[in-house]
């Protein structure tokens, strides 16, 4: 396969996952372009304005001022040796994975492939995609055979939002091809800006491992979940047996309870390998649906844990204050995907309560329900009825503010002391 090309990359998709990738490779000294169909994305990034949390405005200048530069016109996908395909994969209604992103993405690629490219698939999805999905569009509207005239893969992201320690050029990429030739040239083209490269057997495999790793994250998570309720009902300290256990230096891993799962890995990916297996194989993946049926009850369990709480100082919930801190899925970052707040003020609102919130990182707000941005954080505490720790952002003294509040519920366990009630 020949390759004669002006650029060595282009990402399709650029967000969370797309950004930084495209960021790394810059970085690595490949010339880059992102596509995006976002228009104002694209203009922002041009001007060197960064849209995502792990990359600052000064790290997308430092790309554009190396050459890296967006675009929303898909003709750039004729001129790079290598299309790395990174949109987003929601939910479908039926609770797969809506391929509409990725299947509009793969056709522009296709009406632009030409003999020797590499196109790889790093968006989640259910075991098959690549070879089921991608595959076929892209050898019909080309005329060309995956393995023989072009290699493809998939490597699923690993992008963990807010990681101080791991990012994209530190943490193993797993790469899967359609044939071995397939995996050895995506292999060879990630080894030039990650240091470790991890090879699996086919697309499959690769499609699989990404569902495995946040499967057993979604169903550690409801397993502490579910203890959180019945230690709190034996009045044991959940977070005081974790910190024991933890002690031991084999055969266990710590989970925390929270107020839910957030972001689109762990309350969306392992719905994708349920679905795969009931689709396919027409039984349930009984661990997956009874973890979702957990995680998903977590914020109304925190919900009614709070209207306890004031019942217990003589206060009704209805018509209460309930001040929320922190709305994001995960500390220290602005993402709001999926975060357990939204359905958490839901269900306060749905008792009577006001909701205000206030968190550093979001300026607005929206969670399906009236709900107040407090601008003034120790104002907004005096006069909450309760205070509820969702997020405990960095920016945030929590036992000074569990100290000055009336009434503080930390769903999070990151305080301690009498006045404090934890999850």
């Amino acid at each position: 396969m020949t390759r004669t090309t002006d650029l060595d990359l282009v990402v399709v998709g650029l967000g969370y996952v797309g950004l930084p990738l495209a960021h790394a490779a810059t970085a690595a000294g490949l010339r880059v372009t992102g596509f995006d169909l976002d228009r104002a994305a694209v203009d922002g990034l041009n001007a060197g304005v960064s849209h995502v949390d792990d990359l600052s405005d000064d790290d997308v200048a430092a790309m554009v001022s190396t050459g890296f530069q967006a675009t929303d016109d898909p003709a750039v996908l004729a001129d790079a040796d290598v299309t790395v395909i990174c949109v987003p994969t929601p939910l479908s209604p039926d609770g797969g994975p809506d391929l509409g992103a990725v299947t509009s993405a793969v056709r522009a690629v296709a009406e632009h492939l030409v003999p020797g490219r590499l196109v790889v698939l790093e968006s989640t999805t259910y075991p098959g995609t690549t070879d089921e999905l991608v595959r076929p569009i892209l050898e019909e509207a080309s005329g060309l055979i995956a393995g023989e005239d072009f290699a493809l893969a998939f490597s699923p992201e690993r992008i963990d939002p807010g990681n101080p320690t791991y990012g994209l050029v530190n943490t193993p990429k797993v790469v899967g091809g359609h044939t071995p030739s397939c995996t050895a040239r995506a292999a060879a083209f990630y080894g030039k800006f990650v240091h470790t490269i991890v090879e699996t057997a086919g697309t499959r495999e690769a499609e699989t491992a990404k569902l495995l790793e946040n499967t057993y994250r979604h169903i550690n998570i409801a397993l502490v979940n579910e203890m959180a309720r019945f230690c709190h009902e034996l009045k044991i300290d959940l977070w005081d047996v974790i910190r024991a256990a933890s002690t031991k230096p084999f055969g266990f891993q710590a989970f925390h309870p929270g107020p839910g799962v957030g972001g689109h890995c762990i309350p969306i990916d392992p719905n994708y390998l349920s679905h795969n297996v009931r689709a396919k194989l027409g039984y349930p993946f009984r661990f997956v649906e009874l973890a979702e049926e957990i995680n998903a009850t977590m914020p109304s369990y925190v919900a009614h844990r709070a209207q306890n709480l004031l019942n217990d100082h003589a206060k009704a919930i209805h018509g209460s204050t309930v001040l929320l801190l922190g709305v994001t899925y995960k500390p220290n970052i602005a993402d709001q995907r999926e975060s357990p707040a939204v359905p958490l003020a839901k269900a306060l609102d749905t008792l009577g309560a006001r909701v205000v919130y206030h968190d550093p990182r979001v300026e607005e707000w929206d969670a399906g329900v009236p709900v107040t941005r407090a601008d003034d954080l120790a104002t907004a505490i005096a006069f909450a009825d309760l205070v509820i720790l969702v997020q405990a952002h960095d920016e945030y003294d929590v036992a000074a503010l569990a100290a000055d509040a009336r009434l503080f519920f930390d769903t999070r366990g990151v305080t301690t002391g009498p006045e404090v009630n934890r999850l």
